[in-house]
């Protein structure tokens, strides 16, 4: 059951994007904020068990892979230079620090920025989510 709210006039209701996005990150649902927005690890709930929104109409795919890679990238190898450049350690510490940080910020991050993603998505009315259409039929009923 979609939750879109149609207005009066036949157009949807905006949804704040930024505010999903950042319930998204929270792990929760980006609708209600109330419920967890995960079952597991990576499974996005199909329903919220609070408000009733369908989840399982995103369509995150690599996205979220992606965009973690991307920002742990900046990260580690940001410090790694940093590092480097101010104490000069041994080979054996750069690896000692790096590759479990690396590691520990890909797992920590990437639920987090699937939420993020699914928020949007949920937001823009992408995929799924559209539910109801954008504006009203067309005269005639070219649709």
């Amino acid at each position: 059951m979609a939750r879109d709210m149609i207005e009066p006039d036949g157009f949807r209701s905006t949804r704040v994007a930024w505010q999903a996005m950042l319930r998204g990150f929270a792990l929760r649902c980006p609708n209600c904020a109330r419920a967890p927005l995960f079952r597991r690890y990576l499974k996005v709930r199909d329903v919220c068990p609070v408000c009733g929104e369908e989840l399982f109409h995103h369509r995150a795919d690599d996205a979220p892979a992606y965009f973690t890679i991307f920002i742990v990238g900046h990260i580690a190898i940001a410090g790694f230079l940093a590092v480097n450049r101010a104490f000069n350690p041994p080979d054996w510490v750069h690896f000692a620090l790096w590759v479990p940080l690396t590691i520990v910020l890909s797992l920590a991050l990437l639920p987090r920025v699937k939420g993020a993603i699914v928020g949007l998505q949920w937001a823009l009315y992408m995929h799924g989510f559209e539910g109801a259409r954008r504006f009203p039929s067309p005269p005639g009923g070219l649709a």
